[in-house]
């Protein structure tokens, strides 16, 4: 059975709070041993660093776009010590949201932008969230000489050229596999080189449209991301196998080439 890393799970969302020994166990059966567990604000950042421990999995530390207009006036300095922390090899869920604007966009390129310094500053990965922002991500971006992920792209080819030249990997989820919205992302899927590929199932959100039989909770889970492996090795005209190692690969190269603690 092939080898797979989930490069992005909400594994503390309160969908998993009755089960999550039993959606880490089910992973593992599909051969989904290593996960990144998403950090949107101090509290889950906080508690998915205290996972990643406990599941020995790697965990981000940073604050979501949506979250922004929340923060306390220290968050800058709790996330530089959450940062430093066992299991955290990454800065984010950090980025722009203009789709949603759940918090003001002055507040949120703020809210970005110091933990873009921080990332630069610790030498740490991003962890990147854009939606619809492009030109004022890419523009903030720019200012700065990163490594990291976009995490479940969904932009164009302008956009996709861009990131991939700043040097980014491409974060793939079941967006491809949804035949409504997906069909820009798998004409482009073809234009990234395998690389640069991370593969994610951003659960408990995204299932898979394309999975059969589909869950009675409508809940995705790492253990679902082999379905989301085989759409992205059929595009990219590769075998499964070779993806999940590939893709493993790279998640080694982004996140542990440094080492990590705990």
């Amino acid at each position: 059975m092939p080898h797979f890393t989930d490069a992005g799970v909400n594994l503390t969302s309160t969908q998993f709070d009755a089960d999550r020994d039993a959606i880490v166990t089910r992973a593992a059966s599909q051969g989904v041993e290593s996960m990144l567990l998403i950090g949107c604000d101090l509290q889950s950042s906080e508690y998915s660093q205290v996972l990643a421990k406990q599941y020995r999995q790697y965990a981000t530390a940073g604050v979501h776009p949506h979250d922004a207009k929340d923060v306390p006036d220290d968050f800058i300095a709790q996330l530089r010590t959450l940062a430093t922390q066992d299991r955290v090899v990454a800065i984010g869920e950090c980025g722009l949201d203009f789709n949603r604007d759940y918090s003001p966009r002055p507040v949120q390129q703020l809210i970005c932008g110091v933990q873009l310094e921080l990332a630069q500053a610790l030498n740490m990965p991003v962890y990147l969230h854009e939606r619809d922002a492009f030109d004022t991500l890419s523009s903030m971006l720019d200012d700065f000489s990163l490594r990291g992920v976009l995490h479940c792209f969904t932009g164009d080819k302008r956009a996709l050229r861009h990131y991939l030249d700043y040097g980014l990997m491409i974060g793939l989820t079941g967006w491809l596999c949804d035949e409504r919205r997906g069909e820009t992302l798998r004409e482009l899927v073809r234009y990234i080189p395998e690389d640069r590929i991370l593969l994610e199932t951003d659960a408990p959100f995204l299932l898979p449209r394309t999975l059969k039989p589909k869950p009675k909770s409508r809940r995705n889970e790492p253990a679902y991301l082999p379905e989301i492996a085989h759409h992205v090795a059929t595009l990219k005209n590769t075998s499964v196998s070779q993806l999940a190692q590939q893709t493993t690969e790279n998640f080694k190269s982004l996140f542990l080439a440094h080492g990590v603690a705990g």
